[in-house]
Formats: structure tokens, C-alpha cells, sequence
């Protein structure tokens, strides 16, 4: 259906903005505007991307009349925005039921159940639709590796051949309970150093990261990182503003591999709030969501997201915690005592509000 045949509505009678949306395949945010029982997807120009209208019957988030601005080839990715928002402007309903692939076709991309006795329903989970690479994780910095075996590598942990690091963009999502919007970019050495230099010689950073040193010794490490295919380092951004750094790394290769049973795509991250003023439990509650979120949506076969904080670390384990990690062990590190934590990506999803 063509955007402009759907009748008795539009974006300039919405009641107003409920947020952004970031589709994968868009270069700039969509305004999120409802209203007189519809949601839309709007561009910058005050143009729908795309529209429907949303209803609660019998207990059931209802989605119909979806339709599409003219000439849109991304129709999946904003379906994919259309169903987010409508769960969160329900936030109580786990699921949505949208019209069969046969008479909307990019249903069929997001769609894992068909509603019983109602062969004109497909049913759209929550869990399902946050894992998929349709919102938020930049396509175009993105490239997916085969499962090809390779030598190169720690002799008794050999890893698969990894992926390059990603360029450019990495993830953008809107979280409404803060109000802003939080995105993922790799670090760049040659005009990241001097922040990231102020960070790690904060008095408050030092004392875990232990990397206080000289402009020219933490170019080093950063170069080093470049030429490690298992672990790279992410700035980390609120509404554009540079608020943390992060490393991700696959698990397998990274001195955690000997301590426990790893598998192939288990990923880690080490992280830090660099930026003061955005200090603060629900701040950083949400970039720890936020970095699970993207390292599950960036490789689909991960199954678990690892870390080693050290074990005294209480306020780290509370924030763990609230982001559906469970505490394994303890172990000994040579420089610390660390907790070994896990969060699964069925629990993750299933859990841990977005």
C-alpha cells in the first residue's frame, strides 16, 4: 500500500513526538509521532516513512494498515520501527499481531509464529525483534565472516577467523527513559588520544585501568589493539557527546579463555565512564545494556556475553546484575581477583527492558 492512500490521518495531526528511531538502513533518525490511534515514521522534512494503526483487542497489540512511503526499499527496517514503537508506546504486551506476509510481505522478515485459528495473523515477539539487524546496528559498517577455521591464534584456544573491526557508525538507539540517545563508534587513535589520554589518567579511571601513562605510551596501546584481530576499543556517546570507552573482545582468544569453557563467538567487554557528567546509575546502567545489546545483534551466533570484573567490585556485580548477568565464579587473575559473569542471550532478551 502506498503511504498516500491511507485515509483520516497523517503525521501533522499526530499528538507529537514519542522518541527517535534508528533504523539500520537509514542514515538519520526517524521522529516517532502518534496519535488518534496510529504510529508513524517520520523523516526530517516532516515526510512519513512509513505508518499504521495500532489497537488493543481481546488482550492483543493489533497492527493493520500499514503502508509505506512511495519508493521506500527498506519496507522490513521500517516495519521493524513501526512494531518497536507500538511495543513501546504497550510496553505491557510482549508481542503484536500484524497481517500475514502474503498480504504484507516484509512480515515475513520478523514474523516467528503464526496465530492459532487466525490464518490472517503472524505474531511479531519482543525477543525476537530486538535481536534482529534491522534497528540500530549500522549495516553499512558491518561485515559477517563464514565459520572459517584458521592456525593463527593461541595453540590450544585456535579461534575462527574473525571479521575485520567495524568502520564508521556502529549503533544508534534512543532510550526513552533517559531521554537520549546512545551510539557506538570505534576509537580512532589519531583524533581520540588526547580524550582518551584525559580519561585514563583520571584518578578515578587509573585506579581499575591501571593506565596512567604518556600521550605517546597509550598510542602505543591503542596501535597495538590494530593489529589484534580479537579485541578493539569503542567510544561511546550520548546524544553525540563522547561519554565512555569501551573494549570488546572475543572471549576465546583473550586472557579469560583459560580460566573457564569457552565457545567460538562467546564476546567480552571492558568499559569505563570517562565522561562526569554523565555519571550516574541510570546513564550507566543503559550503556551496559546498550553494549550487550549491540555485541548480541552484531554476531547472531553469540550466545553469551562474558566479563571479569574484579570480585570487590560490588557496584560493577549490581550493575551486571540489573543487565541479566549471572556471577559464575571466582578466580584468580595474576593482578587481580576477578568474578567471572555471564549473561545469555535467551535471558537477555527475555529480561532486560530496551
Amino acid at each position: 500500500m502506498n503511504i498516500e492512500a491511507a485515509k483520516n490521518w497523517s503525521p501533522a495531526t499526530a499528538a507529537g513526538n514519542e522518541g527517535w528511531q534508528h533504523l539500520a538502513s537509514a542514515a538519520e533518525p526517524l521522529a516517532i509521532r502518534a496519535g488518534d490511534g496510529h504510529v508513524s515514521l517520520v523523516d526530517a522534512d516532516g515526510t512519513a516513512a512509513g505508518q499504521a494503526r495500532i489497537s488493543v483487542a481481546d488482550g492483543r497489540l493489533l497492527i493493520d494498515d500499514v503502508a509505506f512511503a512511495g519508493g521506500r526499499l527498506d519496507q522490513p527496517q521500517i516495519l521493524a520501527g513501526l512494531v518497536d514503537a507500538a511495543l513501546r508506546l504497550h510496553p505491557s504486551f510482549d508481542r503484536a499481531f500484524l497481517p500475514v506476509a502474503k498480504t504484507l510481505w516484509p512480515v515475513s522478515t520478523l514474523a516467528t509464529e503464526a496465530a492459532a485459528g487466525e490464518p490472517e495473523r503472524a505474531i511479531v515477539h519482543r525477543s525476537v525483534l530486538r535481536q534482529l539487524p534491522l534497528l540500530w546496528r549500522s549495516q553499512a559498517s558491518h561485515s559477517t565472516y563464514p565459520a572459517l577455521t584458521t592456525a593463527i591464534g593461541p595453540e590450544d584456544r585456535l579461534p575462527p577467523l574473525r571479521q575485520p573491526r567495524p568502520c564508521g557508525p556502529m549503533y544508534e538507539r534512543w532510550i526513552a527513559e533517559i531521554g537520549l540517545t546512545v551510539s557506538l563508534r570505534p576509537i580512532d587513535r589519531r583524533t581520540d588520544l588526547d580524550l582518551f589520554h584525559r580519561w585514563m589518567n583520571d584518578g578515578r579511571v587509573a585506579f581499575f585501568w591501571e593506565l596512567a601513562q604518556s600521550h605517546e605510551e597509550l598510542d602505543k596501546y591503542l596501535a597495538e589493539q590494530e593489529s589484534d584481530p580479537h579485541i578493539f576499543g569503542v567510544i561511546a556517546s550520548f546524544d553525540g557527546e563522547p561519554t565512555g570507552y569501551f573494549e570488546f573482545y572475543w572471549a576465546k582468544e583473550d586472557r579469560l579463555g583459560p580460566y573457564y569453557e569457552p565457545l567460538d563467538w562467546d564476546r567480552g567487554w571492558h568499559g569505563l565512564i570517562g565522561n562526569t557528567r554523565h555519571l550516574g546509575r541510570p546513564k550507566t546502567l543503559a550503556l551496559f545494556r546498550s553494549v550487550t545489546h549491540y555485541l548480541f545483534l552484531d554476531e547472531p551466533r553469540t550466545q553469551r556475553i562474558v566479563g571479569e570484573p574484579r570480585a570487590a567490585h560490588q557496584k560493577m556485580l549490581s550493575y551486571c546484575a540489573d543487565a541479566a548477568y549471572d556471577k559464575v565464579k571466582e578466580f584468580d587473575f595474576p593482578h587481580k581477583r576477578a568474578a567471572l559473569v555471564c549473561c545469555e542471550r535467551e535471558r537477555f532478551f527475555r529480561e532486560v527492558p530496551l
